[in-house]
């Protein structure tokens, strides 16, 4: 298997923590040198580890956006 590279283009907020110090984060990472998408995941202290995650492109998060807003709308 090969290596997965990555770059934090931008740390944009932490949603988490554990009692073990890994942090659900949402930033901004160029996955093996492509675009860079949005991405959400675990991630230990420093960024030695990663969990398993989830990256969306600008539209998918202004989608989710979307439907966040209407979900808090709705009082759900």
């Amino acid at each position: 298997m090969s290596d997965i590279k990555f770059e934090i283009k931008e740390e944009l907020g932490v949603l988490s923590e554990n009692a073990k110090g890994w942090r659900k984060e949402v930033n901004l990472i160029s996955w093996n040198g492509a675009a860079p998408k949005y991405d959400i995941r675990d991630w230990a202290p420093d960024h030695e580890k990663m969990g398993k995650g989830i990256t969306l492109s600008a539209e998918e998060a202004g989608r989710l956006k979307e439907v966040l807003n209407s979900v808090q709308e709705a009082g759900l």
